[in-house]
């Protein structure tokens, strides 16, 4: 088995992503490599995409998602649109089912190029999602930031989409924020077992969402994509939007909103946009890498 594998440096909306492929190989990307490629700012990334051979009859690939502090994450919808992407290249397909530590996902590549990934089913129990207390209607928990008489944050819409998500809704544009502060003390709170992705939610219309999300795992994120379906549903869900919303992700360089449907049968379809960068190879248990045909690369 050689040390190296091939990788790609991708962006789904900005969401900064490395599909490395581990196919024909049983070892897997280490905590170490993940940490050791975010140092560096030429590979720093929100979530590694690992494309192994299928485990499931009838799918293309198990996908093993890493955040950037290397611990496992079970859902990147962005990630998933560029792991599509880069099948989709390779292979001439544009329809693929991966099986995730989530649960299992289709995906479609469009004539336009946009990728639809139908990210499953929501999930609202309180107990599921987890949180630590009990709560019989989790579209509004008891949590807040601030003085308890002038919260800045509270009152957030609680829900998994294969992994755990707190809405906080506010009334301006969610960039006014200070979610670099506020995000690690929300994402690590006691209400949170396996922590939280912390999103601030903003109602443009009644069709239109602008979020920004602190990740689990990752951090503050230029995107991220299940927590814009959480965000979507979370709307429709308290009736503020109807079911099919576009999200403008306010972080996000790439000014493309996010198409978001949580259709009829209860499942959660994303479309958007992505990205290839460069590709390169890498070592998946050290982290060293080297770029391709990039004049000036050296191995790191």
């Amino acid at each position: 088995m050689t040390n190296t594998v091939e990788f790609a440096k991708m962006n789904g909306l900005g969401n900064k992503i490395l599909v490395v492929d581990m196919r024909g190989r049983t070892d897997k990307v280490t905590p170490e490599a993940a940490i050791a490629l975010n140092t560096d700012a030429e590979t720093q990334f929100d979530q590694i995409m690992a494309i192994h051979d299928p485990k499931a009859q009838g799918t293309d690939a198990y996908i093993d998602i890493l955040n950037s502090d290397g611990s496992k994450a079970q859902a990147c919808g962005n990630g998933t649109r560029c792991v599509v992407q880069a099948l989709a290249a390779e292979t001439g397909k544009k329809a693929f089912t991966f099986q995730t530590v989530a649960g299992i996902l289709n995906a479609v590549e469009h004539e336009d190029g946009t990728i639809s990934v139908d990210m499953g089913r929501p999930v609202f129990e309180w107990n599921r999602i987890p949180l630590a207390e009990e709560f019989h209607d989790t579209s509004r928990i008891e949590l807040q930031i601030g003085p308890i008489d002038n919260p800045v944050l509270h009152s957030p819409s609680a829900m998994s989409m294969g992994n755990p998500h707190a809405i906080f809704w506010v009334d301006r544009d969610p960039m006014s924020f200070d979610l670099e502060r506020f995000g690690p003390l929300l994402e690590n709170h006691p209400m949170f077992p396996e922590k939280a992705n912390i999103s601030l939610a903003q109602v443009i219309s009644d069709s239109a969402l602008r979020t920004r999300t602190w990740e689990r795992g990752a951090g503050l994120t230029l995107a991220c994509g299940s927590a814009a379906c959480a965000s979507a549903v979370s709307a429709a869900r308290t009736g503020r939007t109807g079911r099919k919303v576009t999200i403008d992700v306010a972080s996000s360089p790439i000014r493309q909103p996010l198409v978001i449907d949580w259709r009829a049968n209860n499942h959660v379809v994303m479309t958007g946009p992505a990205e290839w960068e460069w590709s390169g190879t890498v070592d998946p248990t050290t982290g060293s890498w080297s770029r391709d045909a990039a004049p000036g690369a050296e191995a790191r």
